[in-house]
């Protein structure tokens, strides 16, 4: 059984869904993939982890690192689990490009390369948005696209972390748009 409730937050609303385990999704209410793979039958109650999750979310938007975890339960292919761990490593403040985290995962795995554009995949499917932080990998030219919340919301997210915005930028047409 999954649980669900909201967050209101400075960039729109959020739905919050956890089960026993961990956090299962975060997602800005129209983003792309919203509530993908949240189960038909949820409740909206308030458990301990989706407030440990708000709890979260209130120090992150107040302008701060928040200094605890809250227990996530990633739900996807070995793969897209494995982009996902490596995108909990970036630190606050900081942002990686597709191509860095597919040579961080063609070592781990003992492989030549792997494809920037298989991990930008998984990036793109990442079920808890912010906590997961997706928003900090770009591309390898400075590039902000990608993000399922939206550019604007990256650009939000980035500025709102203090990253040095001066060698990023928002593309002018794309499909990652």
């Amino acid at each position: 059984m999954q649980y669900i409730s909201k967050y209101e937050s400075p960039l729109g609303e959020i739905l919050l869904s956890a089960d026993d385990v961990g956090i299962t999704g975060l997602w800005f209410v129209d983003q792309k993939y919203f509530a993908l793979n949240l189960d038909r039958e949820n409740e909206e109650i308030e458990t301990d982890l989706l407030q440990s999750a708000k709890r979260w979310l209130d120090v992150y938007f107040d302008g701060q690192n928040p200094n605890f975890d809250v227990p996530l339960h990633l739900v996807g292919s070995d793969f897209q689990k494995e982009v996902w761990e490596v995108l909990c490593t970036i630190p606050y403040g900081n942002v990686i490009t597709y191509g860095e985290i597919a040579n961080i995962l063609a070592k781990r795995n003992g492989l030549k390369r792997m494809s920037a554009q298989a991990v930008g995949g998984a990036v793109g499917h990442n079920p808890i948005s912010i906590i997961v932080p997706c928003h900090r990998v770009v591309g390898s030219n400075g590039s902000l696209t990608g993000y399922a919340g939206g550019i604007t919301r990256k650009k939000y997210l980035l500025e709102h972390e203090h990253v040095d915005m001066k060698k990023l930028f928002i593309p002018k047409k794309g499909t990652a748009l």
